[in-house]
């Protein structure tokens, strides 16, 4: 399984890419200040982004794919699209959302969507039995890969995940959460 084109393309560049499309939102977010503008509900935003997006991952990670994790990433999907028209609702009301940082933002939806697509194209026969279509039978059952993916890889991957994304968001809202008590002890 791991030696399918679609697999290693999934895995080592739809992923990584993903990733670098984080850090740079993340570093977009440093350079627009928002724990001064927008402040700690911006990155309160940005860390459920970030659940919604993690939880199909780590299903596709561990879990057979069938009809059940197909529907949670498509649901997972548009969730993260209507949270990410909050988020830049909210942000461009609270700071400048740059044309740079709104490219990035147009990988981090799009991203996730191509991911879906590698995943549907794998799994074409339980990706039509979802909607009752073809010959096979929708499995909304929960199961571990028969199969798994390499542990290097998931080690790695859910390494880089904490270290380049995790914890850069949760150390903006400690910024964002910090700034908000400097400007109410400086105003009481």
């Amino acid at each position: 399984m791991t030696g399918n084109a679609t697999v290693l393309v999934l895995l080592y560049f739809v992923l990584p890419l993903w990733l670098l499309a984080g850090i740079a939102d993340w570093l977009c977010h440093r350079a627009a200040n928002i724990a001064e503008t927008a402040g700690p509900r911006e990155s309160v935003l940005h860390l459920l982004m970030f659940a919604e997006a993690g939880l199909p991952l780590l299903m596709a990670l561990f879990l057979e794919i069938n009809a059940l994790v197909i529907a949670v990433m498509i649901a997972m999907f548009f969730l993260h699209e209507a949270t990410a028209l909050w988020d830049v609702s909210y942000a461009s009301d609270h700071r400048e959302v740059t044309p740079i940082e709104q490219h990035v933002h147009s990988f981090l939806e799009m991203i996730p969507l191509l991911a879906i697509v590698c995943v549907v194209t794998l799994n074409w026969e339980q990706f039509m039995a979802l909607f009752g279509l073809g010959s096979g039978t929708a499995d909304f059952g929960l199961r571990w890969k028969a199969e798994p993916l390499p542990v290097a890889y998931i080690a790695s991957l859910l390494a880089a995940v904490v270290l380049l994304e995790f914890l850069p968001y949760v150390e903006e809202l400690f910024r964002g959460l910090a700034a908000r008590r400097r400007r109410r002890s400086n105003a009481g």
